[in-house]
Formats: structure tokens, C-alpha cells, sequence
């Protein structure tokens, strides 16, 4: 395996930073997941688009075009040999020393990797628990950057993994239904497809976003509007969306069984859709 790291391929067991990286100290820089199908790189420039108005957000200059940053992936994949990948593009601080004044680090380090990998959450239905760690709210974090602080999710996925199912569901400090610990959530009721909006502590998810439009065009019924926990228990179906996970029907939450067990109809039609066009939407490698 080889690493792009600052304009370099490097094998794996050199792909090594500074331990005073502010990425690694504070959490401090910007992330995308990606995925290729085919030799088809998915949404790539949708991808690198949320990856650099992440790191203008934080006042972090990458020092690449969006153009050269797009050739760093389809390189990465390129010189890995991998048709079919999923690409994780960091973007760090790069090394400071241990106070937190970002002008302290001078040059980011820009690090991609890509690796074979299965739907992160597996195909078949998965099992979810409610947190009761409450998603970061817009004034303290806002949802739309991508950056390397992930705790509020690790605590979630870690209540996840302490229950014995697979994922976490995350409220808003009013109790509204936001997000999974990685993922997007949608419900369907009546043959109406729901999500909460993204204006609430909600990730604007790539693969929400092609979902949505797939939905659409096939006379679906979209709308984004709050949801309750009450919405989820009492949905017709539930699905999960996100570029690591795909989409994945859930089967249960906190104990309540969502249509029997087994997948709906729309979830269904969807996951037909996405196979469809994931080998056709993004840019050849």
C-alpha cells in the first residue's frame, strides 16, 4: 500500500507526521471519506467542494488547487491499483508546538489513503440504540465541517458497542433526531420520505444529497423537516445513508422493531437507484 503524504508516495509504514501535528494535539483540520466504484470516483468533486469550504470555515489554506487535489485521489487510486476503494483525504494543522495558536503551524499536511472496503455497516439491517450524548449543537461546532474532532461521536458509537448493536441515533438539545455517529438518518411514513433538515446539527451528506434527488426522480415525496423519536419508532421504514456506509435499512430502534425486520419498499427502490448511478456520477480515475 502506498500513501500520498505532502506530494509524495510513501509505503505504509512511512507514512509518518510530527507528533506535534495540531491534527493529532487538538483535532485541528478537515476530513472527507470518498468512495470509487468501477474506476469511478463517486461525487469526487462534490467531495473536494465540502473539503475545502470545511477547511475555509476553520481558517485552514490548503495548499493545492481543487484541481490538483482531485489528482492526488484519482494518483492515490492510480498508483494503488484500486478500481473499487474507499479514499480518506485528511487535511491537518500541520505541526505546531503544544499551545493552541494555530498561526504556530506553518505548513498542513495533506495525507490520502485508499483501501479496499465492504459497506462499513454491512447490507442486511442493522440494530440502533438512542445516545444519550447529545449531538454538538451549531453555535458550539457547526455540522458542516468535517473536522478531525470525531469524540462526540466515538462517546455515541461506544454506548452503540457497550448495548451490542451497530450504531447510535443523536439528538439536539431539544430532543430532535439528527444524526447517526457517521451517518445520515431518513424515515419513511406513508409512502413520504423524511429527514431532518440541515440547518438543525445535521452533516449536509453526500450520499443524503443523492439520495434525495434519486427519491425524487422516482415521484417520492422528499421532505426535511424535525423528527422526533416518536417519527422513528412509528415509521414504515428507516434507512441510513453515508459514503463508508452506503445505504443501510435499520431494523430496530431501542427495541422496536421497524417493518418486521425486514426491508421496506422504498429503502429497496433506493439502494437499486444508488447501485445504478454510483458507477456513473464522478469523475474516471
Amino acid at each position: 500500500m502506498k500513501i500520498y503524504l505532502n506530494g509524495k508516495f510513501v509505503d505504509k509504514e512511512e507514512a509518518k507526521i510530527s507528533v506535534f501535528d495540531h491534527g493529532l494535539l487538538y483535532g485541528d483540520g478537515v476530513f472527507e471519506g470518498i468512495r470509487a466504484y468501477d474506476g469511478v470516483v463517486f461525487m469526487l468533486k462534490e467531495h473536494i467542494d465540502r473539503l475545502y469550504d470545511s477547511a475555509k470555515a476553520i481558517c485552514l489554506d490548503i495548499p493545492l488547487t481543487k484541481e490538483e487535489m482531485i489528482e492526488v485521489v484519482l494518483n492515490t487510486l492510480r498508483v494503488n491499483g484500486l478500481k473499487d476503494a474507499y479514499i480518506r483525504l485528511v487535511i491537518t494543522r500541520g505541526e505546531g508546538d503544544l499551545g493552541l495558536d494555530p498561526r504556530k503551524c506553518k505548513n498542513p499536511n495533506i495525507i490520502c489513503i485508499a483501501v479496499p472496503m465492504d459497506p462499513l455497516l454491512g447490507e442486511d439491517g442493522i440494530r440502533v440504540i438512542t445516545a444519550s450524548v447529545r449531538r454538538l449543537p451549531v453555535d458550539v461546532l457547526p455540522p458542516a465541517v468535517k473536522s478531525l474532532n470525531y469524540l462526540n461521536s466515538i462517546l455515541a458509537k461506544l454506548q452503540a458497542n457497550y448495548a451490542n448493536v451497530d450504531e447510535a441515533f443523536l439528538l439536539d438539545e431539544n430532543g430532535f433526531i439528527v444524526e447517526g455517529t457517521g451517518d445520515n438518518i431518513f424515515v419513511v411514513k406513508n409512502n413520504i420520505l423524511k429527514t431532518p433538515p440541515v440547518y438543525y446539527s445535521v452533516l449536509k451528506g453526500i450520499t443524503r444529497d443523492v439520495v434525495i434527488k434519486l427519491a425524487k426522480e422516482e415521484g417520492i415525496e422528499v421532505r426535511e423537516e424535525p423528527l422526533t423519536l416518536y417519527d422513528l419508532y412509528t415509521a414504515d421504514e428507516v434507512f441510513i445513508t453515508g459514503t463508508a456506509a452506503e445505504i443501510v435499512p435499520v431494523f430496530e430502534i431501542d427495541g422496536r422493531k421497524i417493518n418486521n425486520g425486514k426491508i421496506g419498499e422504498i429503502t429497496k427502490r433506493l439502494k437499486e437507484k444508488f447501485k445504478e448511478v454510483r458507477k456513473k456520477w464522478g469523475i474516471k480515475i
